[in-house]
């Protein structure tokens, strides 16, 4: 072993509330726990205004604000957290190692991955401003949709996920109006009659989003554009949500780790176990479901148990 390669007992790779969790919980096991924060300490909360449905908040509190006082939770007990990303792993035999921003190399006795996934976003100058500004634009209606109760709202998406946000918003909002960039739905077609049937859901077909327009600090409505006549016309709203997928933050583990299509870890059910023994997985990273801070502070939880008793089961 080279002599400026470290040794851990249990390294976590993210920072969001699943990572946070984990180490919390690996913390007062006595697992010393070393957490890397990734490329965007505190993960996809930071970029969240106001956390209104996380136990234990009776008046609310934005991400950043929720992310500094998990971090400072988890350095509490002991916890050491530290800047970087994880640029190559090799799991291939234990130790497990890790390799940190290209250079530092970790022998790793158990590996907690938290790196969680990423929404994708339509890429517009506009859209990234009001989203950077929360002012307006999410990628989880079930986080952000109670913000805009008796408003009217646009969302961006045709498949499953888009239907199911669609309908969740329309139980909140005056008016939803759905935009699909082509001709048909990619939903299955149980969801798709759900919000045919919604009588305050207008679904528009053939039409892209423009632009997000706004007062510049709130959206105030959408540009958009019927791609068979190419008129441009204005949608009335406050908020504009985008549901066109997630990508998982997996891809540097993929040669090692079983992964679904998407590139979402695949977890022994019931537990958070990988495929390869002592790397465990939390959060959004294998969650392309529900992809709540609550359930990802679950899930971090029972990663952090599951490397404790693993450990255990090997003295």
């Amino acid at each position: 072993m080279a002599t400026d390669t470290e040794k851990v007992k249990c390294l976590i790779i993210g920072s969001g509330p699943a990572g946070y969790t984990a180490a919390i919980y690996a913390s007062r096991a006595n697992l010393n726990p070393v957490l890397y924060q990734g490329t965007q300490p505190g993960g996809q909360l930071t970029t969240t205004n106001d956390v209104e449905n996380f136990p234990g908040y009776p008046k609310g509190i934005t991400g950043p604000e929720m992310m500094i006082e998990l971090r400072e939770q988890a350095e509490r007990f002991g916890t050491d957290v530290r800047d970087g990303w994880i640029t190559k792993v090799d799991f291939s035999e234990q130790p497990h190692k890790v390799w940190v921003n290209g250079e530092k190399e970790i022998h790793c006795d158990t590996v907690i991955i938290s790196t969680g996934a990423s929404a994708r976003y339509l890429g517009l100058d506009s859209e990234q401003k009001y989203l950077q500004l929360g002012g307006g634009v999410s990628a989880c209606a079930v986080c952000d949709g109670f913000f805009y109760r008796n408003q009217e709202v646009v969302i961006v998406g045709a498949g499953d996920s888009a239907c199911e946000e669609a309908h969740y918003l329309s139980n909140l909002c005056e008016k939803v109006t759905m935009l699909v960039r082509r001709d048909e739905f990619r939903a299955s077609k149980i969801m798709e009659a759900r919000v045919r049937n919604t009588e305050n859901i207008e679904i528009l077909l053939n039409t892209e989003t423009v632009e997000v327009l706004g007062d510049g600090q709130v959206v105030t409505g959408v540009l958009a554009k019927n791609k068979v006549t190419g008129a441009t016309f204005q949608i009335p709203a406050t908020g504009f949500f985008v549901a066109i997928g997630h990508n998982p933050n997996t891809e540097i583990f993929r040669e090692y780790i079983d992964t679904d299509e998407t590139g979402y870890i695949k977890n022994v059910p019931g537990s958070s176990e990988t495929n390869i023994e002592g790397v465990f997985v939390s959060g959004d990273a294998a969650d392309h479901r529900y992809r709540q801070a609550v359930t990802a502070a679950g899930t971090g939880c029972m990663a952090a148990l599951d490397a404790e008793r693993y450990l255990a089961s090997q003295v």
